[in-house]
């Protein structure tokens, strides 16, 4: 019997963005002006996106040089930080604590398709005997929003709120593939590919390749780049307006599969669950 994993809080925001946020309700949207804008405000949260791009723990030195702020602003920030409880310090190496996580809680908490989305993907896990996960895009990251941890002597681990690169993951490369073609440049420009393992894609333009094979065949496999010994396969999940959600996926250890049976057995259970839970949405 597969187990559900619950949402928890995370930092993290909707890739779907359905609204926008103006500042008058009017037809016309004004745009920030500098006055409005906060520098220190916006200067804080550089400081706690740089964590979650480099994922480790850091010294001040390596936070201005994230972030492009001199060692003293830098500093400030963290130390502000620290005092509010979102940073912690061992007077060397500063690392985020587990409060930033509620920065995110009401929007994810919010996303009621991940409520229906997880009984099916209990369902796809329970007959596929592995484990399935949901993600959402966030800046290069995926973000896991949903999951559900089956019980094999080998198990796929699963963290629901964690974080990991985009490029080597199926759930991120469907996402990626499936942002608009004019912001693909962007998106290479500044893809850190940092290998994972001896399969991981290194080359930015084999990277973009990729890319456009999964738009056209609306499709991911990962073949152990994000860790060896593991299969990963991905599609996308949609509202019934067609705007995307996030992706869903299976992962399974080589020891059980191949990238072909991956892509002959787990494929259509997938798309299956993937309809369904389309079909319980409203919109």
């Amino acid at each position: 019997m597969a187990k559900s994993v619950k949402i928890n809080p995370v930092q993290a925001r909707s890739d779907t963005q359905l609204g926008t946020v103006a500042a008058d309700a009017g037809d016309d949207q004004e745009k920030l002006s500098s006055r409005d804008f906060v520098s220190s405000l916006s200067r804080g949260l550089e400081i706690l996106s740089s964590f979650s791009r480099t994922s480790k723990k850091m010294t001040l030195t390596e936070v201005a040089n994230e972030t492009g702020m001199s060692r003293a602003t830098a500093r400030r920030f963290l130390l502000t930080l620290v005092k509010e409880g979102y940073v912690v310090t061992d007077g060397k190496l500063f690392d985020l604590t587990p409060k930033v996580l509620d920065l995110g809680f009401s929007v994810l908490s919010k996303i009621g398709i991940w409520d229906r989305a997880r009984p099916l993907m209990e369902r796809l896990s329970e007959q596929t005997g592995e484990s399935c996960t949901a993600a959402i895009l966030d800046g290069l990251d995926v973000v896991y929003v949903a999951g559900v941890q089956a019980h094999n002597i080998i198990g796929v681990g699963i963290s629901v709120g964690s974080r990991q690169s985009a490029f080597y993951t199926a759930n991120g490369r469907v996402l990626l593939a499936a942002q608009p073609e004019e912001n693909w440049d962007g998106i290479i420009a500044n893809a850190r590919l940092v290998p994972r393992t001896r399969h991981s894609v290194t080359n930015k333009t084999e990277l973009r390749a990729i890319l456009e094979q999964v738009r056209e065949q609306g499709w991911s496999l990962v073949n152990q780049e994000l860790e060896e010994g593991l299969l990963s396969i991905a599609i996308p999940l949609k509202y019934r307006s067609g705007v995307m959600a996030g992706s869903i996926n299976i992962a399974v250890p080589t020891v059980r599969a191949t990238p072909e049976t991956m892509i002959e057995t787990y494929l259509p259970k997938l798309k299956e669950t993937a309809e369904d839970i389309q079909k319980s949405l409203a919109y």
